[in-house]
């Protein structure tokens, strides 16, 4: 059995925090350990950083969509640039440049996916049952 709950977040500096407290609820009731739940939350606060600084113009949004599957969490990310996002690899001293890094480090798998108007950037975690 599968769970989908969809959320819209404003272009504001507090939507990430928010992002991360809408999965947590999402979540709540899934069997996950402490480890896989905060690699999610960490996930989910690199996606909507990204989507804010590159992917929502002003006065525009994200879209959130957490999936609960029997044996993965899916984290959609959507946003209305249609430019994909690529993985850096940044000098020690850089100060940004690691958010997809950590995703894939942490994800099972990730990747992107077109809309009509942008793309979603996504990623699972499988459960350790």
């Amino acid at each position: 059995m599968s769970t989908t709950i969809v959320m819209r977040f404003a272009r504001t500096a507090a939507s990430v925090p928010s992002a991360r407290s809408f999965t947590r609820g999402v979540l709540r009731d899934a069997r996950l350990d402490r480890c896989e739940l905060d690699d999610i939350l960490l996930c989910v606060s690199e996606l909507a950083t990204n989507a804010l600084r590159h992917g929502v113009p002003v006065g525009g949004a994200f879209l959130l969509r957490v999936q609960l599957a029997d044996a993965h969490v899916r984290v959609e990310c959507h946003d209305a640039n249609r430019r994909r996002p690529r993985l850096r690899h940044p000098a020690d001293d850089d100060q940004g440049g690691r958010g997809l890094l950590l995703v894939e480090a942490l994800a099972s798998r990730w990747g992107t996916g077109e809309r009509p108007f942008g793309k979603f950037v996504w990623f699972e975690v499988d459960h350790k049952r």
